[in-house]
């Protein structure tokens, strides 16, 4: 990594961005369980009768930071383990973290995630439960995908590149590497890192990357997380600096990402210039990726024991969530509550069924070890993330 400002001990600052990971991982949640109940089209075709704009603001504050987050530190652990074990142990590590647990778990989640959304359109269409296919006649084929699952997908390619890149001569990459460095470090550097992300996804409503859910993503999906990636891998060599610089100004980087993410909403309900839109929109999305580590490293430094327990679970709660927060849609239909009220009972059940799967069924057997590895007692110097396969 970077030469003239080396990694700093490791400590209590990687608890913080473990438990970072754990409520990243809980609004995945959030944010699939409110698109059945928002008013703005979504990608999903079942949805409630009772919609709320508040699922559309979740909806829309959630997607500017989760993923660029996600990938950052993806990024970053993605370079711990690569100082520790070698481009080739990076690589071992991801093809069994990422590549197996894949392999593994994507036709079951498929075949289950088609199956809830079966009923649900039963429910909606017949107004009964069944899986009688020609309820789904007239919705679009988009054959066989990734589903949610698309962020495991494109971060393992992004860690064979980099596994790859990483065995290339390191003069090749240091003037990159320091002018990113460079780059993060001025106050005004989220301005210049939001143009490549633009260029992305110029051809998206403001910016607003949809994710394909291809088993070969296009080039546009490929450049949006590989920037965020790419970004994280270069701040493990310059956490010392960039890590006291975000915790210092977290409040800063969420207010003035709030002014951001306001001048997109403007922009757009106003049907504004639309690059103008989507700049905003990117801008938001570093500066409250920043602010979310800055306030990690703030005020979560200490392994928690909530959020730790959500961080080890985080793994088997990704796979499984997606289709419990459909079946719970589909129960909730037609019920008297207001919208508010079934997002809440949604979020709830589904967060209770996969922490409970996981206490059962996966955190202490082979299922656990598949998906974080062989198990130790955490010491406090321990090092979240190297062990799990999520970051």
């Amino acid at each position: 990594m970077s030469e003239h400002a080396p990694p700093a001990p490791a400590g209590v600052r990687l608890h913080a961005l473990d438990n970072l990971r754990a409520i990243l991982m809980w609004l995945g949640i959030v944010l699939h369980v409110a698109a059945v109940y928002a008013t703005h089209p979504m990608p999903n075709v079942w949805l409630d009768e009772q919609r709320t704009v508040f699922a559309d603001a979740l909806i829309t504050v959630i997607h500017v930071f989760r993923m660029p987050a996600f990938f950052i530190l993806a990024g970053f652990f993605a370079a711990l383990l690569a100082q520790s074990r070698g481009p080739g142990g990076l690589l071992r590590h991801r093809l069994a973290r990422l590549a197996l647990p894949f392999a593994v778990f994507w036709p079951i989640v498929w075949i289950l995630t088609s199956l809830a959304a079966l009923l649900f359109l039963n429910r909606l269409a017949l107004n009964q439960w069944g899986l009688d296919l020609a309820v789904a006649a007239n919705v679009p084929d988009k054959g066989v995908s990734t589903m949610h699952m698309w962020f495991l997908w494109l971060l393992l390619w992004l860690c064979v590149i980099a596994s790859v890149l990483m065995r290339l001569p390191r003069r090749w990459f240091a003037p990159l590497e320091a002018a990113l460095a460079w780059v993060a470090r001025q106050p005004w550097g989220f301005a210049l890192l939001a143009l490549p992300l633009l260029f992305a996804t110029a051809g998206y409503p403001r910016g607003f990357i949809v994710n394909s859910g291809s088993f070969l993503p296009p080039w546009n999906e490929w450049v949006h997380y590989g920037v965020y990636f790419a970004f994280g891998l270069m701040l493990y060599g310059q956490q010392a600096v960039l890590f006291a610089q975000f915790q210092r100004r977290w409040v800063v980087f969420a207010l003035l990402g709030l002014v951001f993410f306001a001048a997109s909403e403007v922009v757009t309900r106003r049907h504004g210039p639309m690059l103008l839109g989507a700049y905003s929109f990117h801008c938001a999305a570093w500066l409250w990726s920043f602010a979310a580590i800055g306030w990690a490293l703030r005020f979560l430094q200490s392994r928690h024991k909530v959020l730790g327990y959500l961080a080890d679970s985080a793994y088997w709660v990704y796979l499984v969530h997606f289709p419990l927060t459909i079946l719970f849609g589909a129960l909730l239909y037609q019920l008297p509550l207001p919208a508010l009220v079934k997002i809440a009972i949604n979020i709830t059940a589904t967060t209770l069924v996969c922490l409970g799967s996981y206490q059962l069924f996966v955190r202490r057997t082979w299922i656990g070890q598949l998906l974080n590895g062989k198990r130790h007692p955490r010491a406090r110097h321990d090092l979240p993330g190297a062990a799990g396969g999520l970051a």
